[in-house]
């Protein structure tokens, strides 16, 4: 299958991982507040390219750090509000963040790759079709995320290794969001 055979319109979702996809990571922590967020390079014009290709863009994140007790729900909120703005400013569109605060321990529902909060977003937002939508992420988690809810799986990477390994999970691979972006302006 071919990126180019899907028919792309209104009617599909965008899913995206957070770190790794829309930010740079931090080794070995966690972003815990504004000044320690960095976006990707050309992230900001993906997104504002890929906002008037899909009908829902959304944000689904693991953010374990405040089930450790690194962060607070209002911190992350604080960042993510700031991170919206700028989106905005630069002409994209986000229509909701969905965190998991859950840590890998507790087994969630709502931590990836379970799919509660592929859930969530299907109660605030009803007309999404999970076979018209697409999960882009740069861990297998995502892939497996994006799988058992049901989407198509974009991998954000260069790990040719860890490719070749899960093609299983992996419909698609970009280097990076900006090159999606670009492969889906071109083909419309």
């Amino acid at each position: 299958m071919n990126l180019k055979d899907l028919t792309i319109d209104h009617s599909w979702s965008l899913f995206l991982d957070r770190d790794g996809v829309i930010n740079k990571r931090r080794g070995g922590d966690y972003v815990k507040k504004w000044e320690e967020f960095e976006f990707l390079p050309g992230v900001l014009e993906a997104l504002a390219s890929l906002t008037p290709v899909f009908g829902k863009l959304f944000i689904v994140t693991n953010q374990q750090g405040i089930g450790k007790g690194l962060m607070r729900e209002s911190d992350l909120e604080k960042i993510h509000d700031q991170m919206m703005l700028e989106i905005r400013v630069m002409g994209g569109k986000i229509n909701k963040v969905y965190h998991s605060p859950y840590r890998d321990e507790e087994h969630s529902v709502f931590r990836k790759p379970n799919i509660g909060l592929a859930r969530k977003a299907k109660i605030d937002f009803p007309e999404i079709r999970f076979e018209k939508s697409i999960m882009a992420g740069d861990s297998m988690t995502d892939m497996q995320f994006g799988k058992n809810a049901g989407m198509f799986t974009v991998f954000i990477s260069n790990d040719k290794s860890l490719i070749k390994d899960n093609m299983d999970l992996i419909d698609f691979v970009f280097p990076d969001l900006e090159s999606f972006a670009g492969y889906l302006i071109q083909k419309q």
